[in-house]
């Protein structure tokens, strides 16, 4: 058995393989509306077979934009744009997902190749939002700290962009939990130095997620999946650690979470992390195998015989595919020629250019 082309299927979602296309930012929006170059880029990755295609980070909120160019899902019109992928994908044999997100202090920048630094306000910059008022680092804007009225209304934005992904089509939806983004924030005692219900102790640095959690599941249809995304660790001392992971997933999991997206770091900028080869997989064996709940490699996954092993190890339940998915969107098709899979389809279109293993 080849597990990496094993279906899987989560609640009502069936998906053909474990190959899964993880959020990328793309910084080629305009006021937060997908295009052609989402089309082309999320419809090509289904068209190379994957089994489920993720958009990048998807601002709940206009302040909740890492840059001005970032895809949002904060207003009624972005619906249509984005439903006109999602159709295309699924017509592939693929599954959409949507990653819902809000960058809080790490919000109002430029995009990479227009330097990557603090947009001003002279620029269209604009305030900052975050659990405490703590910047990020010294390059990047002050927050202000979150009012309590105020992180009702991220709650209510992240819950109205889940309605409008179900709207758009979505049965998949990931909460961004990761990275230094405004729910990890509010998660690690190095960012969040709150005194009320939000801050201080475990229950109430995790109770913002929980409710997004909460408010999410509430709107959308029980057989669609939800997956978070969180940072394992921070790599820092006395910040967030494994054992945090441990916690919180067995509590997502109580909550109607089907999978934790298994990644690491991003919440402070001098952190040392060690990268390597599947150098997050060890976090999504430790949740998986302590808590039960499905879990998703991520990081340095670069080759089909390192993902099979993953999987056929019980390390993970579904790849995450980042920058190897960047170099080839066909990256599935050539997975299955590589581990000797004569059955899997190709697109009738492109038939005549398969490959068939001779082994």
């Amino acid at each position: 058995m080849i597990h990496l082309f094993t279906p899987l299927h989560i609640r009502d979602i069936p998906l053909k393989n474990r190959i899964v296309v993880s959020p990328m930012c793309q910084y080629s929006s305009n006021d937060g509306f997908a295009n052609d170059w989402h089309f082309v880029h999320l419809g090509s990755r289904a068209v190379g077979g994957a089994g489920l295609v993720f958009t990048e980070a998807t601002a709940v909120l206009p302040e909740g934009r890492i840059t001005p160019d970032d895809l949002g899902i904060w207003k009624d019109e972005h619906i249509g744009e984005l439903r006109r992928i999602v159709q295309f994908v699924h017509a592939q044999g693929s599954e959409a997902g949507i990653q819902l997100a809000h960058a809080g202090r790490k919000a109002s920048m430029t995009s990479p190749w227009k330097g990557n630094r603090l947009l001003l306000e002279e620029e269209g910059g604009w305030q900052t939002w975050a659990p405490s008022k703590l910047p990020f680092s010294e390059q990047v804007a002050m927050p202000e700290e979150l009012t309590p009225e105020q992180i009702r209304r991220v709650i209510r934005g992240f819950v109205a962009a889940a309605e409008r992904a179900w709207a758009a089509g979505f049965r998949v939806i990931e909460i961004h939990a990761a990275h230094g983004y405004l729910l990890n924030e509010f998660l690690s005692p190095l960012s969040n130095r709150r005194t009320d219900g939000y801050g201080g102790n475990f229950a109430n640095r995790t109770r913002l997620l929980l409710e997004v959690v909460d408010g999410i599941r509430a709107v959308v249809p029980s057989g669609h999946a939800l997956f978070v995304r969180i940072s394992a660790t921070d790599y820092v001392e006395g910040g967030w650690q494994m054992p945090d992971s441990l916690a919180l997933a067995a509590l997502l999991k109580e909550h109607g979470v089907d999978l934790i997206d298994c990644s690491s770091g991003g919440l402070m900028a001098k952190a040392s992390i060690p990268v390597g080869p599947a150098y997050q997989v060890p976090f999504a064996q430790g949740i998986r195998e302590a808590t039960g709940i499905l879990t998703g490699a991520v990081g340095l996954i670069t080759d089909a015989v390192q993902a099979e092993s993953i999987l056929s190890g019980g390390q993970a339940d579904l790849i995450f595919l980042a920058r190897e998915m960047l170099r080839d969107p066909y990256f599935p098709l050539r997975a299955a020629f590589e581990l000797g899979l004569r059955n899997v389809p190709w697109p009738v279109q492109y038939e005549r250019a398969k490959r068939v293993p001779t082994t």
